[in-house]
């Protein structure tokens, strides 16, 4: 296949520290390679050498003189007073770009909600990630690099994006992904790179493979150990005793990648951990009676909800942006009042609720003295007590970190201690509100690992198929309607459920509206699409003229003029089709 990039011997450093050492890595058409590795090992640094962004310190990367590279970063840079049609597709009115089914859909899946005349600027920041990967998909791209993609995408959208990236890839469209998503990683990678100590490890196939993988060579590596260690104390003996005894070499078999788990045993007694989260909280731990809640709009949220959760209940809650759950979170947590029915406490709760906000962290504090002021000591899920540092360094906050300020740490460094300063408190109730949201995998591993011993009643609002299935017993899914529904097949079963409401809505439409509301219904779409027309006509317009003006300025340098003209041509050209379109419109509003 046709090579895109490569890179020879790349070495970059910050200061003392060297992120990347002489790493040398290519990609070709239609490869889709996942990136992984903790928060700081230097993903999205190795994007920015691979993709321009920055240059190495030593070393060099090679890229096609041809090839058109679409970069989504973890930070979106928009122009002043820009659109949302402006960003993605420059401003082009609706059938001039939506004649093309792809592009019908992107924007239909990634943007549902969103008026393409908004400014961005206006909009929230998970609103204006997905104008960005938007406008990044609708580019045709060679090569797409993507930093976090799932960010701020409901399991929904997460599953359909992971459609069009397969389907794309099948087309010749090579991926770099980086993504904390694993379920995502192993539904489109075809390899995974895993960048660690200043090196990048390749892995054929996607999540799953690389884990197995990644498995046997820490086992080789065991066993070398191991061989190593025992020929040592064959050399310290033979030592001791003069003439070398007869030994024979030890055996080794390398088994398949499938004997690795094969006699793992489950991840967690759940029926254990019930009977301890029984004698720590009773029988009761919420309790809710025709909860109702509505917005200050008119629109249910919960409607009549009764629901009793009890001790050891692993919940994950799924559902579309805007559909309450942070909302039912709050108002278990009493920060929210029902507009009508209760929700009951059990007496003993202890409720840690990691919110998706890190307000509660004070960024003057160093890492080490915030933990210790809640507390030196804890006692994990086992009885045991662990020390504040100790904890610490589990969570990945060694050395120079644990007297850095909390302001200076990443996103998913401060996501990361406000976790470990959650669990300092002992709780035995948790409510968590999309708690991978910036972190990486090897800390998500972490945290599930804590999880699997933990002894609570466990809440989980989570877009991350992975997680809620590996942490959660059942799921729950809130439809948007008032209803909050178990889930028996999973995150499946709520997809199809999905699919089946959409194709139900698209049926019935046309047999419940009348020919007259049709008619009103459109009359109103063209007088809002000839205002917005004629605001697009107005902006084209003072383009043009700045256009003529900047020609007149530069009329001596012969290159600018030719770019210049370019640009005058283009912008003409669409200053003709708002015209066009303009006069459809107002001869469909006389008639």
């Amino acid at each position: 296949m046709p090579s895109l990039v490569n890179a020879e011997r790349v070495s970059i450093a910050f200061g003392t520290r060297i992120l990347l050492d002489e790493v040398s890595l290519g990609l070709s058409t239609s490869d889709v390679i996942g990136v992984v590795g903790r928060n700081g090992d230097g993903k999205s640094t190795l994007l920015d050498l691979l993709t321009g962004r920055r240059e190495p310190d030593s070393g060099q990367v090679i890229r096609t003189g041809s090839v058109s590279i679409g970069h989504l970063g973890q930070d979106e840079s928009f122009p002043t007073g820009a659109t949302v049609r402006e960003v993605i597709v420059g401003g082009r009115p609706d059938h001039a770009w939506a004649a093309d089914a792809r592009s019908r859909a992107i924007v239909t899946q990634l943007l549902a909600g969103i008026s393409l005349e908004s400014e961005v600027a206006n909009l929230s920041g998970g609103e204006r990630r997905r104008v960005s990967l938007v406008a990044v998909l609708l580019a045709g791209h060679d090569l797409l690099v993507l930093d976090e993609p799932t960010n701020h995408l409901d399991v929904e959208a997460v599953a359909w994006l992971a459609d069009h990236l397969n389907a794309l890839q099948g087309g010749g469209t090579a991926m770099l992904v980086v993504s904390h998503d694993r379920w995502f990683l192993d539904a489109i990678c075809t390899r995974v790179w895993e960048v660690h100590d200043a090196k990048v490890d390749a892995y054929d196939g996607g999540y799953a493979a690389y884990v197995l993988a990644r498995a046997e060579r820490v086992r080789q590596a065991a066993a070398n150990e191991a061989r190593r260690q025992n020929l040592i104390r064959k050399e310290l003996a033979w030592l001791r005793r003069g003439p070398p005894a007869r030994t024979s070499k030890p055996r080794f078999r390398i088994e398949a990648a499938n004997s690795l788990i094969a006699d793992v045993p489950d991840a967690r007694d759940s029926l254990r951990l019930k009977e301890f989260s029984s004698a720590r909280l009773g029988k009761d731990v919420f309790d809710l009676k025709h909860l109702t809640f509505s917005l200050p709009d008119g629109r249910v949220l919960l409607n009549k909800l009764d629901w009793s959760i009890g001790p050891g209940d692993r919940i994950g809650l799924i559902g579309v942006n805007g559909a309450g759950k942070t909302t039912l979170l709050r108002l278990l947590t009493h920060e929210l009042e029902p507009t009508s029915g209760r929700v009951k406490q059990g007496r003993t709760l202890r409720i840690g609720h990691l919110s998706q906000a890190v307000t509660e962290l004070d960024g003057t504090e160093r890492v080490l003295d915030s933990v210790n002021r809640l507390k030196r000591e804890t006692k994990l899920a086992t009885g045991q007590e662990a020390s504040a540092s100790s904890l610490l360094e589990e969570f990945g906050f060694t050395g120079e970190k644990l007297v850095t300020r909390i302001d200076d740490l990443s996103g998913g460094e401060q996501r990361r201690l406000q976790f470990l300063r959650l669990l300092m408190g002992e709780p035995n109730v948790l409510l968590l509100d999309e708690p991978t949201n910036d972190l990486d995998i090897d800390t998500l591993t972490v945290i599930e690992d804590y999880l699997d011993t933990w002894p609570g009643t466990l809440i989980v609002v989570t877009h991350d198929r992975y997680f809620a299935e590996r942490v959660c017993d059942v799921t729950y899914a809130l439809l948007g309607d008032g209803r909050c529904v178990l889930l028996p097949g999973g995150i499946d079963e709520y997809l199809a459920l999905r699919r089946r409401s959409q194709a139900e809505t698209v049926t019935s439409t046309p047999a419940t509206t009348s020919p007259t509301a049709r008619a009103s219904a459109a009359t109103r779409q063209a007088r809002k699409e000839l205002a917005r027309v004629e605001n697009q006509l107005t902006k084209a317009a003072a383009t043009i003229e700045k256009l003529h003006h900047a020609m007149g300025e530069h009329a001596a340098d012969y290159s600018r003029l030719v770019t210049l003209g370019a640009e005058l041509t283009t912008a003409e050209a669409q200053h003709e089709e708002l015209e066009a379109r303009w006069l459809e419109l107002a001869e469909l509003l006389e008639s």
